[in-house]
């Protein structure tokens, strides 16, 4: 037997409301969001802030005196990438759960994006370089980030 429709509504609205509490949660959470990577050679230390942007560089035991131009900007340029993919990473994670469908609500479907278009192709990729589509599985979006919003 199927639910009244009026049941069906009540819960629905109930899930959207959860869904709107969870987006604002999560938005406060990416806005303050941000991520420092080491280069490889230890020598920079690149922030990336809530959009990815570069929010500071740091040179870290006056190594870079010791470095030809190229190789310092090359270390800029790994570290800063790999600050910003990081950033790109997370806000994949936060954002997954609300691109899935309702469980409890059929009709609540969640919406699609193209992490790829949006981020590039290096966000897709396995630290290994591996390409993962269907990535790891997304908790109920309700516990989607850590308590610190870490992933």
């Amino acid at each position: 037997m199927t639910e009244p429709l009026e049941k069906r509504l009540e819960k629905a609205m109930a899930e959207l409301q959860a869904a709107q509490e969870a987006v604002a949660r999560t938005e406060r959470e990416l806005r303050s969001a941000s991520f420092s990577v080491l280069s490889s050679d230890r020598a920079v230390r690149a922030t990336a802030g809530p959009q990815g942007e570069l929010t500071g560089i740091e040179f870290l035991e006056n190594k870079y005196r010791d470095m030809s131009p190229q190789e310092l900007a090359a270390s800029v340029l790994e570290a800063a990438s790999a600050a910003r993919l990081k950033m790109n990473r997370h806000v994949m994670k936060a954002m997954a759960p609300f691109t899935e469908p309702s469980s409890n609500v059929p009709e609540l479907k969640g919406f699609e994006l193209d992490w790829e278009r949006v981020f590039g192709p290096e966000v897709l990729r396995d630290d290994d370089g591996t390409t993962s589509r269907g990535g790891p599985a997304a908790p109920a979006w309700r516990d989607a980030l850590g308590d610190e919003g870490e992933d």
